[in-house]
């Protein structure tokens, strides 16, 4: 990525405002824009998170809001409510409190002197979600958004739930922001208020996970906050971006097909990271397209954003497993539709000797996974390179059922969501599958293109689901991840099938024997044709603002482990994740972050599953130093979720808080 040292016009930091609320709290945030602007004023881009501007996404915002502010804007970081400096507390995810205060703070921002009154909204992952969530309530100036990696359907494609699927990520999640939040705000900016708002953090911090379990169907709860419900309630102009490598590729299509408001789609090969630094290339001028989007929709000025195609779309070349490449090889097309127009859904039935144009006698074929098959699955939300991505899949497929197609005879490029629609029945009333889309080297290694899970109580909702009858057959139409993918020439496809895929997925209550019919089960698979001369998009090189400075004085350190405890029979994995030690100028704060997660399962006793995380966070600037310890368990029987966490608070070596949870939750079909 280039830096970029010199704009049109020049930029000015306020490293801390204070923004106030109707009920007394006040927001901290950072504000960079142009040194005229009061003169003449602006419009204002918001970053609105609870991730820490003084120390949490620092080096990042340095980065990008610059960037903005040279070409002219006030570009806003905010830190939300019972978060970093900001007063008041957090209860949860994405509620209405969250929204409101959004809006108060569009509506301070437009009152400013250096404002213009039209206002943006701008952010990844949680930043994505509520731009589009404080969207849909309409703040008069809020004219446009720029949302990355985010979801419309906070059930079917967030962190917790997959297919209805409580996933291990649920639990780390959790584990995350109970760490996050615990932390105090600086001394430096709230004074000798921060040993108050840091008690009252610590007393109402909330253990996430337990009203995550306690609503396992798609209910009000995760409705709420879910733009699907009305995608017809945002009017703001909506620049939708994501990355294939990413866990929430599926919102823009869906995205792209509901909304009303003016909107396009740009989906490369990156992961769960802004496209200029994402560690997965090709990173493009992501900045720049930011950039005529907002000059359009809140300056008006004639950018041709609305020329672009609808979609902008990497098309990613088949490699073989590994830990994430430099650069992804592939090429870029344009789309105008989704899954029709350039590409024509095939239908292949799963046949008891592979993939086949045509339907063979039925023949039932029955599979029950050890427990910990998945141990090749990679994370749920890959954040960076290493072993996050999906490794050699030969070692899953070796415990499911597996369905190949013959080598292929030309390259074909998939591009949109395939399906799988399985006919089956199982031996248990609660049973899970994981499905997955493979590509076949010739020399053997196995690349997973997309998958899905999907709890089978849901074949006929998600709102209401339903005990399974043993032996009874079933029908139900599996929708994979949304994909861009070639496989070449002499590669073959493969539908793998398991009954667990840990521990990316909990397991099902008791272990499961599933049935599937074959010559009555199929695979759908989008597939696009070639174009002659088909001109493909192209964007500028990606470019950035001056990093933010620290001085690493640990180094950071990450690791994965995965065993057999010779002892107990358990599958171990092990992951340490150490982020190193850091002095942030100017402000001369310290900060560390470490994190530890164990799980464990026997291949033999689904209820043996048991998950532990440990994290530290500490903050220190001369004699002033706190440390957080946080500890959670997670385990389950055959009827209730079992959760225990456990915080120790330190200011230096005296320990000034604990508190220990012991919480039973209903298992409810999952």
């Amino acid at each position: 990525m280039q830096t970029v040292t010199t704009f049109p016009r020049q930029v000015k930091e306020i490293e801390n405002i204070w923004i106030p609320l109707s009920d007394g709290v006040r927001l901290a945030a950072r504000l960079w824009l142009p040194e005229d602007a009061e003169a003449k004023p602006v419009p204002a881009i918001l970053e609105y998170l609870p991730y820490r501007k003084r120390d949490g996404t620092t080096v990042r915002d340095a980065l990008t809001h610059p960037y903005f502010a040279g070409h002219g804007y006030a570009a806003i970081r905010a830190d939300m409510r019972g978060n970093g400096d900001s007063e008041g507390l957090l209860f949860d995810e994405y509620t209405k409190q969250e929204q409101d205060d959004a809006i108060e703070v569009i509506e301070w921002l437009t009152k400013q002197k250096w404002c213009s009154g039209s206002v943006g909204m701008i952010g990844i992952s949680w930043g994505g979600f509520n731009g589009l969530q404080v969207a849909a309530r309409k703040p008069p100036a809020l004219k446009a958004i720029v949302s990355l990696c985010s979801t419309d359907d906070r059930y079917q494609d967030d962190i917790h739930y997959k297919g209805g699927c409580v996933i291990n990520e649920h639990m780390a999640w959790a584990a995350t922001m109970f760490a996050y939040s615990s932390r105090p705000p600086d001394p430096a900016l709230v004074g000798d208020a921060w040993k108050k708002m840091w008690m009252d953090r610590l007393e109402n911090l909330p253990m996430l996970i337990v009203p995550w379990l306690q609503h396992p169907h798609r209910d009000q709860y995760w409705k709420h906050a879910s733009v699907c419900e009305d995608f017809g309630a945002i009017e703001a102009a909506c620049l939708i971006v994501g990355g294939w490598n990413d866990a929430y590729s599926n919102t823009i299509p869906r995205l792209m097909a509901g909304l009303r408001s003016s909107c396009k789609a740009i989906i490369g090969p990156w992961i769960h990271k802004y496209p200029h630094f994402s560690m997965v290339g090709p990173r493009i001028g992501f900045l720049q397209e930011a950039l005529r989007w907002w000059d359009f929709w809140l300056k008006g000025e004639p950018t041709g954003v609305m020329r672009d195609p609808a979609y902008r779309v990497y098309v990613m070349d088949s490699i073989k497993p590994t830990d994430g490449p430099d650069e992804w090889p592939g090429r870029w097309i344009a789309e105008q539709l989704w899954n029709a127009g350039n590409s024509e859904l095939k239908q292949w039935y799963l046949n008891e000797d592979g993939i086949g144009g045509a339907a063979k006698p039925e023949t039932p074929l029955t599979i029950a996974s050890p427990q910990d098959i998945g141990l090749d699955s990679g994370d749920y939300c890959i954040m960076f390179n290493g072993s996050g991505f999906p490794g050699n899949q030969v070692r899953d497929d070796a415990g499911s059922l597996t369905f190949d197609s013959p080598a292929l005879v030309a390259d074909m490029d998939i591009v949109g969501q395939p399906a799988v629609e399985l006919d089956f029945s199982v031996d248990k009333p609660v049973a899970f599958v994981a499905v997955r889309l493979n590509d076949v080297w010739p020399s053997g290694e196995v690349t997973r293109i997309t998958y899905q899970l999907q709890n089978l109580c849901h074949y006929q909702s998600r709102e209401t689901p339903s005990a399974l009858e043993s032996g009874k057959r079933y029908r139900m139409k599996i929708a994979l991840d949304d994909i861009a993918w070639r496989i070449p020439k002499g590669h073959k496809l493969r539908v793998s099938i398991s009954t667990s895929y840990w521990p990316l997925m909990w397991p099902a209550p008791e272990p499961v024997k599933l049935t599937i019919h074959a010559g009555s089960s199929r695979v759908h698979v989008p597939v696009r044709r070639d174009i002659e001369g088909e001109l493909a998009p192209t964007f500028k090189p990606a470019e950035g603002a001056q990093e933010g400075k620290r001085k690493e004085l640990q180094k950071p350190a990450t690791s994965r482990k995965v065993w057999m405890d010779e002892k107990t029979q358990e599958t171990v994995i092990e992951e340490k994740d150490d982020n190193g030690r850091y002095e942030i100028e100017p402000h001369g704060l310290v900060v560390r972050s470490a994190s530890d997660k164990t799980y464990r399962i026997r291949p033999d006793d689904p209820l043996s599953a048991k998950m532990e995380t440990h994290w530290t966070e500490e903050l220190q600037r001369g004699k002033w130093q706190t440390r957080i310890e946080t500890y959670t368990r997670h385990e389950a029987t055959t009827s209730h979720w079992i959760i225990w966490g456990l915080i120790e608070a330190f200011e230096g070596r005296k320990k000034v808080f604990r508190r220990e949870w012991n919480e039973k939750v209903e298992r409810k079909l999952n």
